[in-house]
């Protein structure tokens, strides 16, 4: 395979929302804490996720104020800070807005020493970004010239990271657009047993305007297994690939 295997893993409540009030029930921690496990169980070598999840989880919503003078042009091609990092975290991040203000995250993570940062880029990006990136030692490749074809990406990710599997991790637009491209070999899920109920809440995969309309997408049930307090994780693969039950 080209790319990675690449593993949907996701925390939802009985009606299929990935955030929401249900989250801070008291009860939900014990789910919250049982997600974050079975990611480590997995033992991938990278993780994705959109920008708005890294922004609410990890930069915390910190605006770059980067001044564009005097900025020499910098080629749109990929650039690697570390090939051999023990493990890496993957920001999809289409036209560089988050404010990192190191080249990996620890925080979040149980027992990482640090997952060194991918940004995922389209070429509509600034020069003054690109600097900024490379000031801080942060990786960095290009998806698309004005829209990300993650097809390309995770190709990416394999060919110059040696990235063989790979755990995607929301939000639902990035988890729609992988679904979409075919790219979902296997979907992990956690299910809280609290129902949302918000009309506005983020569901499991959300549709954009930019997607294509493609047709459903079949899974098979590979494994579930029962949690305390009534909760499941449940695992699926994609139709295409051969049921297997180990």
């Amino acid at each position: 395979m080209e790319r990675p295997y690449i593993i949907c893993h996701m925390l939802t409540s009985l009606d299929g929302k990935i955030i929401g009030d249900y989250l801070d029930e008291e009860r939900a921690t014990y789910f919250i804490d049982e997600y974050e496990k079975i990611h480590e169980r997995y033992g991938c070598k990278a993780w994705i996720c959109g920008r708005i999840t890294m922004e609410e989880n990890f930069t915390l919503g910190s605006k770059l104020d980067l001044k564009q003078e005097n900025i020499p042009n910098i080629p749109r091609t990929d650039y690697v800070a570390k090939k051999d990092a023990r493990t890496y975290a993957v920001a999809v991040d289409p036209s560089g807005k988050l404010g990192w203000t190191k080249n990996y995250i620890s925080e979040g993570r149980e027992n990482s020493t640090g997952d060194h940062i991918i940004e995922v880029l389209t070429e509509q990006v600034s020069d003054a970004y690109l600097a900024y990136l490379k000031n801080l030692g942060i990786s960095y490749i290009f998806g698309g010239k004005d829209r990300l074809d993650f097809t390309v990406v995770v190709e990416k990710l394999k060919k110059l990271f040696s990235i063989d599997q790979l755990i995607l991790e929301g939000g639902g637009v990035l988890n729609s657009s992988f679904l979409n491209e075919g790219l979902i070999d296997e979907l992990s899920l956690v299910l809280v047993p609290i129902a949302d109920g918000a009309s506005n809440s983020v569901t499991l995969f959300e549709t954009s305007s930019y997607l294509k309309k493609r047709q459903p997408v079949n899974f098979f049930l590979k494994s579930i297994e029962k949690l305390d307090d009534g909760g499941l994780w449940m695992k699926y693969i994609t139709i295409h690939e051969q049921p297997s039950f180990n």
